[in-house]
């Protein structure tokens, strides 16, 4: 359980500014739940909805340049999300599906070339003896634009995309996923990434690809299955 609750790579809990800025959302006294919920709501508000603004620079996953840049993906919303639970000392995980957007828009449709957001992220917590998924990706102004429901998390029950709108449409489908890990698995990520978007598979991506094995990502995999 330990490796749920320290600082990693990308979850970078001991970071001095997300440790401030999670005493700062949170006060030391209220439950784990109410922790959760208050530390949600902060990533899933605050911190703007961009999918354009995907790197594929090792550091740009890191929960304190989400948090400093105020702006980010699915991806770094979960881990800055993990990050401050587990600054509470909040056992916290990454977890990545494939997933369909039936309400892509045109200009998003034009960029990826396919509707399929491939390894979505969210967060998952344990709260009362479960496992918890969480799902911080969309602002509320975003979801107001887009004319769905702003995910809501209430600590008890799983935070997931819904699968149609408010008016019945088709809205988000889960297609494949891909386990749960308690860090940020990047080589698995990126190789995943330009195989679903060989058109966005430029040089800096093979680049950053270079010196990072698969053989580390799996054996989080391992380890993760085992706890």
């Amino acid at each position: 359980m330990q490796e749920y609750l320290t600082a990693t790579t990308f979850i970078d809990c001991d970071h001095p500014r997300v440790m401030e800025l999670a005493q700062t959302i949170v006060p030391a006294d209220l439950s784990d739940i109410e922790k959760a919920r208050a530390l949600y709501l902060w990533v899933r508000d605050e911190i703007r909805y961009n999918p354009y603004s995907f790197r594929a620079q090792a550091d740009s996953f890191k929960a304190s340049f989400c948090l400093q840049a105020g702006e980010s993906y699915c991806i770094p919303k979960a881990v800055l999300l993990a990050a401050l639970a587990r600054a509470h000392n909040i056992p916290a995980r990454l977890g990545f599906a494939d997933v369909r957007n039936h309400l892509s828009s045109e200009q998003l449709l034009a960029y990826l070339r396919t509707d399929v957001f491939a390894m979505h992220g969210y967060c998952e917590l344990l709260l009362a003896g479960r496992w918890v998924k969480a799902t911080p990706a969309f602002n509320r102004s975003l979801c107001e634009k887009m004319g769905v429901e702003a995910l809501t998390f209430n600590g008890w029950e799983d935070s997931v995309f819904q699968a149609y709108d408010g008016s019945g449409q088709r809205y988000m489908e889960y297609l494949q996923d891909h386990g749960q890990w308690a860090d940020l698995p990047y080589a698995l990520i990126l190789r995943h990434t330009a195989a679903t978007y060989p058109h966005l598979a430029q040089d800096t991506l093979a680049g950053e690809l270079q010196g990072h094995s698969l053989e580390g990502d799996l054996a989080l995999e391992e380890k993760a299955a085992d706890s």
